[in-house]
């Protein structure tokens, strides 16, 4: 097999990787953070490995392992006890093999050879993602049925409940969204939106379709099982929910599975509705076009923001007790992006004087595209802990009422204004 090929493959794999599984202690770290500045408290900030807290991130290691390590009790009245094993590992499946088909660059070309960046390169694009999201709830139903508990089978009966109220919405808004760009292709659908609408508009699905965009974002949070429509744990009715009867790694995979198909969600609502891995204005044909430019505003950006970054942990983030360890450990960050700033310089200012050739061209915008794609989606990530943290659970009736009666009419309403612009203006 060319080496190459290899490599890329490699590369496409540990990139999905570190965006899904990858992404999930630094999602729980984020979920902690956010909900403490809301809630005007601290967050994690305590748990250490020889001083080291990195922000409060080890806290989330150390709930992994905890998680690792814990007892697996499991009670004598679960009859089902194969079906109970693998209901979680369904759940964190499901949202990890919907990911494996996201975009974070766009297609490469190294010589005579052109690479799809994606961990699972196939064409099926959003029907992947719709086919894996929707067979997740069989996991919690499977789950909260084997254990053999009320609560556990009303969680379950209302996550069922809850997908068949909301992926028809989904569904109907992803159809007007493919009228409008004609493919399921994830690719096509994000080298679309690199163009632009009157010459000055991003062609983003937002701008295009901000209908189908809010429909899809609020059946998103439902498909995710994600507050206002957490209503298959809703600790506060129904103790747990379908996962009641869990406990360390069987729960974990529960835990982690929300945190991965809520990284699934959000990539694939910035590749449908903010543009993908492209930068506003520059899609990939400009981006290379221009990308001399590009590189320089990157040389004068880059100092800037890591200024501004740096003030703001010397300002937040230094604790008044002297000889506090936090102190110097937001010290060591600031000299760590100085250094890194000093790297990236002095690479593009080499590229830059010595001139760069195609392949090199190619290779600096796909990493461009990726870092692009990851800030997107982080954000859009932001987004849905903010509303976690914002929002009160949905009553049942008015969870279904939002689904039925607001969202589907919608919906449906989309498609035929959708339909009769493309076909009256042949657009």
């Amino acid at each position: 097999m060319n080496i190459v090929l290899v490599v890329v493959i490699v590369v496409n794999i540990i990139i999905a990787l570190l965006f899904s599984l990858g992404a999930a202690p630094i999602l729980v770290w984020i979920e902690r953070r956010v909900a403490g500045f809301i809630q005007d408290r601290l967050g994690p900030n305590r748990c250490n490995i020889g001083g080291i807290r990195l922000g409060g991130l080890i806290q989330s290691f150390a709930d992994m392992l905890k998680l690792v390590f814990k007892e697996d009790f499991r009670a004598g009245a679960i009859k089902e006890k194969l079906v109970f094993v693998i209901a979680p590992v369904i759940v964190f499946a499901s949202a990890f093999l919907s990911y494996m088909v996201m975009p974070f660059a766009d297609n490469l070309k190294i010589g005579s050879q052109t690479f799809v960046m994606q961990g699972l390169p196939i064409d099926l694009g959003v029907l992947w993602f719709l086919a894996f999201a929707g067979l997740s709830v069989y996991g919690i139903i499977l789950g909260g049925w084997a254990s053999n508990n009320k609560y556990s089978l009303l969680g379950s009966i209302r996550a069922g409940a809850q997908v068949i109220s909301y992926e028809a919405s989904m569904t109907l808004a992803l159809i007007s969204l493919l009228i409008t760009y004609g493919s399921i292709n994830l690719v096509d659908i994000v080298n679309f939106q690199g163009k632009l609408l009157f010459g000055f508009i991003p062609a983003w699905g937002i701008f295009m379709q901000p209908l189908a965009a809010i429909i899809f974002i609020i059946t998103s949070f439902a498909e995710a099982n994600r507050t206002p429509f957490d209503i298959a744990e809703g600790e506060s009715e129904i103790v747990g929910g379908y996962h009641t009867e869990y406990s360390a790694m069987k729960f974990g995979l529960f835990f982690v599975g929300e945190y991965v198909a809520m990284s699934a969600s959000s990539a694939l609502i910035v590749t449908l509705f903010f543009g993908g891995y492209n930068l506003p204005w520059l899609g990939t044909d400009t981006l290379k076009e221009n990308f001399s430019i590009v590189m320089w505003a990157i040389l004068i950006i880059l100092p800037i923001l890591s200024f501004m970054f740096g003030r703001w942990i010397l300002k937040n983030n230094i604790w008044p007790k002297a000889g506090d360890k936090r102190n110097s450990e937001s010290k060591w960050l600031i000299r760590a992006l100085l250094l890194i700033n000093i790297v990236v310089i002095v690479v593009l200012g080499y590229f830059l004087l010595a001139g760069i050739g195609a392949t090199t061209t190619n290779i600096a915008v796909a990493i461009i595209q990726i870092a692009t794609f990851a800030i997107k989606l982080l954000l859009m990530n932001f987004v849905f802990v903010w509303v976690r943290w914002t929002l009160p659970r949905f009553r049942y009736d008015q969870l279904q009422n939002l689904g039925w009666k607001i969202l589907l009419p919608l919906s449906i309403a989309n498609i035929f204004v959708t339909a009769l612009v493309v076909v009256g203006f042949g657009v």
